[in-house]
């Protein structure tokens, strides 16, 4: 009997493997086997010259050093993490101050679940129609600048496009706003799974409100938070679509809204697939070594 059960075990365990083959295919075929070609290409020269097609010709890390040396890469790594920042750090703080709310059964707030769906609609409106909207919105003809005329607060319209610091708090806003209501749900459900009788406890000693968060709360959902910024992050560092609608592809004021994606699609664009290829791998290490870092600073403080 007991080698029966054993051998039906072995059996039912085979459908789960079975069923596990789509992704393993998928996985090794869109995105294993391009991530292991586009470091081969790297390596190599690859690019047209008008008609003629020059390569592909082994040159080692000839790229890497064509890159590195133009300065080009640190300038839009900078840009895009600025633009990330301005959108992240309101998100983080309104996602954290909703999911209190809503988590807090004292203040039982009425029809929470109508409220929790509509912070998260703006992240399924696509992101290029969301920038064609801030770009009709913000631009100098549209109804932000007729309002703040009509209202005297600006003498004539202001060119929001034009300004490096209002594009880049364009961005931000609107990262911010398609965002927020999912790291608003991730972070809620973390709030929700932990014990009230940790609150209850907290209650009978005198602490405040305040002090549960901070004594509680936030403890218990680092590991949650440590995800959020992760993604969050490598979602930020392949920005490419809002900055690209806003600017028309060009990263005005300056290209000081161009980002990593942005100036890595210019040499999709131009048909230089090796250079394409050292800035795509450029990227991938910059994202592991930031990601690594965030992960690192967490444990410490928990150590700690």
């Amino acid at each position: 009997m007991k080698k029966k059960k054993s051998s039906n075990v072995v059996k039912y365990n085979r459908w789960g493997y079975i069923f596990l083959i789509p992704f393993f295919v998928t996985f090794i075929v869109f995105q294993l086997i391009p991530l292991f070609g586009t470091f081969w290409n790297s390596f190599f020269e690859n690019y047209r010259s008008g008609r003629q097609q020059i390569g592909p010709n082994f040159i080692g890390i000839e790229n890497f050093k064509t890159i590195i040396t133009s300065g080009l890469i640190w300038k839009y790594a900078r840009n895009t993490l600025i633009m990330w920042v301005l959108g992240f750090v309101p998100q983080i703080f309104f996602s954290l101050l909703l999911g209190a709310w809503f988590s807090d059964k004292r203040l039982s707030i009425k029809a929470s679940g109508f409220f929790k769906t509509v912070i998260y609609l703006p992240n399924l409106i696509m992101a290029s129609a969301f920038a064609m909207l801030f770009f009709t919105l913000f631009s100098e003809g549209g109804p932000v600048n007729s309002i703040l005329v009509n209202l005297h607060i600006l003498k004539e319209p202001f060119a929001f496009l034009n300004d490096i610091a209002a594009t880049r708090g364009l961005v931000g806003l609107m990262n911010f706003v398609m965002w927020f209501g999912n790291t608003t749900l991730l972070l809620l459900a973390g709030m929700l799974g932990i014990d009230p009788s940790l609150y209850e406890a907290a209650e009978v000693d005198g602490a405040t409100s305040t002090q549960k968060f901070f004594r509680i709360t936030l403890p218990i959902l680092k590991p949650i938070l440590v995800y959020v910024v992760i993604t969050s992050l490598i979602g930020g560092l392949q920005m490419f679509d809002v900055p690209s609608v806003l600017t028309n592809g060009k990263g005005n004021p300056m290209e000081t809204s161009m980002t990593l994606i942005m100036y890595l699609n210019n040499h999709l664009y131009s048909k230089n697939f090796g250079l394409a290829g050292t800035v795509s791998v450029l990227l991938f290490l910059i994202t592991g070594i930031l990601s690594f870092i965030v992960f690192k600073v967490s444990n410490e403080k928990n150590v700690k």
